[in-house]
């Protein structure tokens, strides 16, 4: 029989921010919480999704179902990523590059968490712009969406050297 719980075990659920938020109405004030959720299977996929409740518990679910419907597949190259990318998304500019095996993930808060998800072992790092967790993390997940697989049957680089 398919237990429902199985499925979710696979996914590495990951809080990154928490936010209390008031609406002010006639009656007084609203509170509610929003919370962003990274989501991955630490094999090449991952998620993001933003939930908002009236309470924190129900946000987190909200999140962590919506990441799980937005998973991106993320071309990798053996334990790192195929090619150095460069993303702007908002404020937030996220520059990811290859790192040799046995290096490991060299990242801030932000693209840690998603790279981490995503199941990539060795990467470098470099969060330009700001400081805002939630940009940050939308401009790791268009980085990686833009990332283009390795040709086959390419064994070596083919940059030229001087």
């Amino acid at each position: 029989m398919y237990n429902r719980d199985d499925r979710d075990k696979e996914f590495d659920e990951r809080v990154m921010q928490v936010s209390r938020v008031s609406k002010k109405t006639r009656g007084g004030n609203r509170i509610g919480f929003s919370v962003l959720m990274v989501v991955g299977d630490k094999k090449s996929r991952v998620g993001v999704g933003l939930g908002k409740a009236p309470d924190v518990l129900s946000a987190i679910k909200k999140g962590a179902r919506l990441a799980k419907k937005r998973l991106v597949t993320v071309p990798l190259k053996n334990t790192t990523i195929p090619h150095d990318i460069r993303v702007k998304f908002g404020a937030a500019e996220v520059l990811l590059k290859p790192a040799p095996p046995g290096s490991g993930v060299i990242a801030g808060g932000a693209v840690r968490a998603v790279v981490e998800a995503a199941g990539i072992k060795d990467i470098s790092s470099k969060v330009l712009g700001t400081r805002n967790q939630a940009t940050n993390v939308y401009a790791t997940i268009k980085a990686l969406k833009l990332l283009k697989p390795a040709p086959e049957g390419v064994k070596h680089d083919t940059r030229k050297t001087t």
